[in-house]
């Protein structure tokens, strides 16, 4: 697919989309700000300060007008030129005269939701409006993952024993900066402090005999989880919680297959997680930590969860994050009716096949890869 074939399928799909939100909630125009779903929308990007939880830009899509973008004179030209499809209509404000808020409600005829506060403008969750993935969607998730899984695997075969959980860090950071890959979350748990946390945030620890490490990157709003296991001397211990891991995540990948063609919901997918514990051995450890769930253009756009309705969908992105007391199997997976494909995957980790209860569902997971001495 060519880049202007790509972008006419990417603004087709998002034009059928909110063309139904706006009959269903008899509006006639949306905005994003919040920068996963203003790249969801546009491609691009609207986010200088990282940390922000609105950008500098609003688009929009109106039923009369079409495509549009809000934002300041500092970022008109730059998002004009590099960030943004040509259907886009930029209208700009000066810096110094109003909010982006104000500036898009003086920009906005008739009735009107934002994902951000607007006055007078209704809310929009656009979770849901984000789900399934599109065509293009998928094919940039393949880049990503593909690119993510590389730097991770890069960094993860030269580590060693003495190296501090900082060092490791900061090398998976420019590895996947590198990329263009952002890294919202960047974990290394060394071998005693994967065992005592399950978020084992970086210290100034030492390895040791084995090392977790996790990241999730983004790129162009969407979001690839990952996680590889490195034993230099590993604790006898380890294989068998791994497999427990690898079991659990398989089986959850298969029940979402199961509840995208069945109509079923999140928390139908957690009974069978916790189910997959009690005939791993460990029947308490899904209390320990959150299971994961949807992924796509948020880190998680749903938690499988006991009371958990939101529906599942396919084809989606689903990264399930089971852990047993210092293993923990994670990969970003695009579940589809009929198949599942690893999106953080290089083909060169050593990886086994890990069946689901019944033997109908199968998915290469990473095996500890054991370092030479």
């Amino acid at each position: 697919m060519t880049d202007d074939e790509r972008v006419r399928t990417h603004l087709a799909d998002r034009r059928e989309r909110l063309d139904d939100y706006l009959d269903g909630e008899g509006i006639d125009s949306v905005w994003f700000a919040r920068p996963n779903s203003f790249s969801w929308l546009t491609g691009g990007s609207n986010a200088v300060d990282r940390h922000a939880d609105i950008g500098v830009a609003a688009a929009g899509y109106d039923r009369d007008e079409g495509w549009r973008v809000v934002t300041d004179n500092i970022e008109a030209d730059r998002l004009r030129e590099e960030e943004l499809p040509a259907a886009f209509d930029v209208a700009e404000a000066a810096w110094y005269d109003a909010s982006l808020a104000e500036a898009v409600a003086d920009r906005t005829d008739g009735d009107a939701a934002a994902d951000f506060d607007v006055p007078g403008f209704d809310g929009v969750d656009a979770t849901e409006l984000r789900q399934p993935l599109s065509e293009t969607d998928v094919e940039r998730y393949r880049e990503l993952g593909a690119d993510v899984a590389a730097a991770v695997e890069r960094v993860a075969r030269e580590i060693e024993s003495g190296d501090t959980e900082h060092e490791v860090a900061a090398a998976l950071r420019i590895a996947l900066a590198t990329r263009n890959v952002d890294a919202p979350v960047v974990l290394v748990g060394g071998a005693e402090r994967a065992q005592a946390y399950r978020h084992y945030t970086p210290t100034f620890a030492e390895l040791g005999d084995y090392a977790l490490v996790s990241v999730t990157g983004e790129r162009g709003g969407l979001y690839a989880s990952t996680t590889r296991t490195v034993a230099f001397d590993p604790p006898s211990w380890l294989k068998d919680r791994h497999e427990a891991a690898m079991q659990v995540e398989t089986t959850a990948l298969a029940a979402t297959q199961s509840a995208a063609r069945n109509g079923g919901d999140a928390a139908d997918v957690f009974d069978d997680i916790v189910t997959a514990y009690e005939d791993a051995g460990e029947p308490d450890e899904w209390r320990e930590h959150h299971q994961g769930g949807a992924a796509g253009f948020a880190g998680r756009e749903w938690f499988a969860a006991p009371d958990e309705e939101r529906p599942v969908h396919a084809p989606m992105a689903y990264a399930y994050n089971p852990t047993v007391r210092g293993a923990k199997s994670e990969d970003t997976v695009l579940v589809t009716d009929d198949g599942a494909e690893v999106l953080t995957e290089t083909g060169e980790w050593p990886t086994r096949t890990v069946e689901a209860r019944g033997g109908e569902f199968a998915v290469e997971r990473p095996e500890i890869l054991v370092a030479e001495e």
